[in-house]
Formats: C-alpha cells, sequence, structure tokens
C-alpha cells in the first residue's frame, strides 16, 4: 500500500494539523484515519479558509477527543524510547510536550554541556603543557563562538524530533499535559484517552525558597548564554555546579561555589572527591563549604548574595547567580491526583515493573520516577525499554540497576561505578581497597595532569570488583571497562590478564587491580 498524501491546515484550536489529502472521506488507511499533531512553525502560512474548512469537518472532532494505546508525556530519552517501542510493535501513540520537542539531555542537558567541557579541555590540556614545548600564549575560549557552535547541535533537534515522530505516526501535541482522570490527557485544549499512559516529563531544578530566588539563573539558561559574565556564583556543590564552574574558569571567569554540605559532589569516592576540590581551588575557584545561601537582592554592583553558616552570615557580589542546589521531578503541572496517581519528592511511585503503585494504566520512566535509579540518560533509555515492554507484553522485566557508571565532567572529570567504600564495609563483606594517586604514571606525566588517582574495592575469595573510582583524564572511558567487568562477572585476576593496546588509559588497568 503505498503512503497518503500528506496536507497541512490549521485545526480549530490553532495547532497545525497533518492529514491524508482525502480528509474527511476514508482512504486507503481505512476507517481509523490518523492525525498527527505538529507545533506550527512561522514558515507554516495558513489560511482562513483552510482553517474554516477544517473546523467543519466531522473527523476533526473525533481526533480530538480519540483513544490511543499509549499517551507518553514527555519527548526526551525514556519517553521516545518507549513510544517508537510501542509504535512499532502496531499500537497507535500520542506523545504530549509543551517544551521544544527533544527532552533535557539533548537540549538543555548532556549534549551541550559536553561541547562545552570539549571545549574547555583543549584550554586545560594547553595550560598545563605551557612550557613543555606548547606556547599556550594568547590562547582563549570565546564564548560567544563556542554558543554558535553548540547551538549547531540543540537548535536542529526539536524539528528532526518531529519528523521521526511524525514518519512513525505518532501523534504529536505541543501543550501542556495534564489529567482529568485515570486514563484521559487534557493536552491544551484537546483531550485525549490511553489504554496507558507513560510519564517521563524528567526533572527541573528543585525549588530554593530563599529571598529573591526569581534571580538565579538555571542551568537550562546558562547554557544558552552570548555572553560569559565575568562574576559567577554557582549555589550547591553537585554535577552542574562543579562541572559548569570548571568550564567558566577556563573562559576566564570568576567563580564561587557555595556549599550548605560538608563535602561536594555526595555519592562520589571522598578520597578522590578531596583530591578533586583541592584541585578546582588550585585553579582559582572558590568553593565554600557548611554555607547556606539564605537569599539574593540586586545591589549597585549585581547581585548581592547571603549565605550563612553555625557561627557566620557572610555576603558575596556577583553578577550572575546560577542554581547548581539539584534537581526535583517535573510533575507540578500533571495535576496528578485526578490521575489517581501517588507520588513522593522523588518522582511517581513505581512498583518494581515501573508501573503506578496506585494506577495500573501509568507507568514512569526516566527522572521523573521514583525508581532507585540514577538520574542519567542511559537509565532512562533503559526504563523507557522496559516500560515498553512490560506495556507491550505484561509485566515481565523487572528494574535493575546493578553496575550502572556515572561521571562528573569536571577537568579531570570524576568517575565510580559499583560500591563505595562506606557502602561495602557497611555490607560486613571482606575486601581489600587499592588506592593510589597517579599523578607521577606515565599516562598522567605525558599530559602534565597532576589530578589523577584510583580506587578499587575487590572482594576476598571471590576475585570480585566491587567497586571503581577514579580521577583524572579519560576516566570517562576507562570507568566503563571496569562496569563491563563488573556486569559480566569478570573476576579482578580475569580482568588483569586482559591485553590492551599501551599506551592508553586502559593498559593502566592491571596496575589498579
Amino acid at each position: 500500500m503505498s503512503r497518503p498524501r500528506r496536507s497541512f491546515a490549521r485545526g480549530p484550536n490553532g495547532a497545525s494539523l497533518i492529514f491524508p489529502a482525502a480528509v474527511c472521506s476514508e482512504s486507503e488507511l481505512g476507517p481509523f484515519v490518523f492525525w498527527t499533531l505538529l507545533f506550527e512553525t512561522s514558515h507554516r502560512l495558513m489560511t482562513d479558509m483552510a482553517a474554516l474548512e477544517l473546523a467543519n469537518c466531522p473527523e476533526v472532532e473525533e481526533f480530538m477527543n480519540r483513544r490511543f494505546d499509549l499517551i507518553v508525556i514527555g519527548t526526551g530519552t525514556a519517553a521516545t524510547t518507549a513510544a517508537f517501542q510501542c509504535r512499532e510493535a502496531g499500537w497507535s501513540v500520542a506523545i504530549v510536550d509543551s517544551f521544544p520537542f527533544g527532552g533535557t539531555c539533548a537540549l538543555r542537558g548532556c549534549d551541550p554541556k559536553k561541547v562545552l567541557v570539549g571545549a574547555a579541555e583543549i584550554i586545560d590540556r594547553a595550560q598545563r603543557m605551557r612550557g613543555k614545548g606548547i606556547n599556550s600564549e594568547g590562547l582563549r575560549l570565546g564564548w560567544p563562538q563556542l554558543m554558535q557552535f553548540k547551538r549547531t547541535f540543540t537548535d536542529p533537534v526539536p524539528l528532526s524530533r518531529e519528523e521521526a515522530l511524525r514518519s512513525a505516526g505518532i501523534a504529536a501535541f505541543h501543550a501542556a499535559a495534564r489529567f482529568t482522570d485515570r486514563q484521559t490527557i487534557e493536552a491544551g485544549e484537546d483531550r485525549i484517552e490511553g489504554r496507558f499512559l507513560l510519564i517521563a516529563t524528567g526533572a527541573w531544578p528543585a525549588k530554593l525558597n530563599i529571598q529573591g530566588e526569581e534571580l538565579v539563573t538555571r542551568s537550562d539558561q546558562f547554557l544558552a548564554l552570548e555572553n560569559l559574565p565575568r562574576r559567577l556564583i554557582f549555589i550547591g556543590g553537585g554535577y552542574i555546579s562543579f562541572e559548569f564552574a570548571h568550564v567558566a574558569a577556563r573562559a576566564g571567569a570568576e567563580v564561587t561555589v557555595l556549599h550548605r554540605g560538608s563535602r561536594p559532589l555526595e555519592g562520589f569516592d571522598p578520597d578522590l572527591i578531596d583530591q578533586l576540590l583541592e584541585w578546582t581551588r588550585k585553579l582559582g575557584i572558590i568553593v565554600h563549604l557548611n554555607l547556606a545561601v539564605d537569599g539574593i537582592s540586586k545591589s549597585q554592583e549585581g547581585l548581592e548574595v547571603y549565605a550563612s553558616s553555625v557561627s557566620q552570615r557572610v555576603s558575596f557580589h556577583a553578577d550572575m547567580v546560577v542554581h547548581g542546589a539539584g534537581r526535583a521531578p517535573n510533575i507540578g503541572g500533571l495535576d496528578l491526583p485526578s490521575g489517581d496517581v501517588e507520588a513522593e519528592t522523588k518522582g511517581v511511585k513505581v512498583n518494581e515493573y515501573l508501573q503506578s503503585i496506585s494506577n495500573p494504566a501509568v507507568y514512569a520512566a526516566g527522572d521523573v520516577a521514583a525508581s532507585g535509579g540514577l538520574a542519567l540518560t542511559p537509565i532512562a533509555g533503559y526504563e523507557g525499554r522496559l516500560v515498553a515492554e512490560n506495556m507491550l507484553h505484561g509485566n515481565r522485566l523487572r528494574a535493575a540497576y546493578a553496575a550502572i557508571p556515572t561521571v562528573v565532567f569536571t577537568l579531570p572529570p570524576l568517575a565510580s561505578v559499583g560500591l563505595s567504600e562506606r557502602a561495602a564495609k557497611e555490607s560486613a563483606m571482606k575486601f581489600r581497597v587499592h588506592h593510589e594517586m597517579t599523578a607521577g604514571w606515565y599516562s598522567s606525566r605525558r599530559t602534565a595532569e597532576e589530578c589523577s588517582g584510583f580506587k578499587v574495592l575487590i572482594e576476598e575469595g571471590s576475585g570480585r570488583i566491587l567497586g571503581a573510582h577514579l580521577l583524572g583524564e579519560q576516566v570517562e572511558e576507562t570507568i566503563n571497562l571496569f562496569a563491563l567487568a563488573m556486569r559480566t562477572g569478570m573476576t579482578a585476576p580475569e580482568l588483569k590478564q586482559a591485553i590492551f593496546s599501551y599506551p592508553t588509559h586502559a593498559s593502566d588497568l592491571q596496575y589498579m587491580l
């Protein structure tokens, strides 16, 4: 059967519709005419006549209230993974998002951030190699040009994502989603019903609950800056603050990080954190611990930030204050109670199959789900696949999160997989720890990398690798070798016998075990 010819017109709610040319009559598609909503871009000129004809078409009202096998809320990694998988299985699928299509990672997170980190890496290495054969005088990071380069990755995403959805036959709604009952979603002016519904709306910067919070710049706004301010303050000592702080410092900004806890980058090995923290301060980044931000106000010098500890109250001046104090599930506008969907601070409450514990028609995946998985893009993709399988074939796959590597892309990066030393001790396991600083190793010395080290935990008797924690150049790649070994059950003696190309960072593994 040939693909029917498609036409464009404006729907009664102002959204663009793509539909078979033989609208209002049965076509080759049979009685179920698939209508797909797309965001109305500025280059599509719609006539009043076309809008009037479409508004009077009886099939439009049927579409606006139609039932789908699956409604997906969100267009990020978890959402689109499940949507495409279920559509390929023959299901009718709708997807709803009020943001530009593509999700956090591709548009406002991992991908654009790594573009910035990649440029900063060049500056960092050149500065380290100064006087060792590299003349880095005059080398600098041009922020406007870097932003222009970054947009070559992010700008095409929404349109390409929409085109992929359209080609797959997935109905796309550009609107905020809100539950009206257990299986019905209100998407703008449209009301759609789903046999199953997937919540995959990701996370959003957590509320700071401080005076002057409206003056804080979000991480997505930072990633869109045309020009980098001279003085920056980052609130919080997690991934976002440290990654952006390292990039901004290499771009010549004066950077301060204010963290309310006693140790930043919680979840990573404390010994390696201490090593990275010392290096961060050596770069000129000011890091204050045990100092909580109380409020922000405008001043003649830009912004004034007020912070306090047990013993003091201090203030700082900055041109911009950036939110890096954690993220929360993006569920505020969904009206979950109307859908009988229970949630907690970590997101939608789900069972081991990622199904809502209160509404069996609803599943959740990615950062919005209180699943126990790390808030990482690979986890979102994994959960999207798992949810699709469970919806298509009944609950048969349970979520498992063993040996998942995670990286904070500072310069140098810090990586981890498996158990921390503390967790291993609390589990009463018998294990040995191999911990070294490796600035003197050849792989570090050849690029003048002064900040590098590792800690590996190996179970006594079995030789199982319980955890690996790495700091230094290219650890974001090396950690994957440890993760693969752990997931496949390869022991430390077996991994030690592996032959890797030399000289590489992977060839250092034998000395870490």
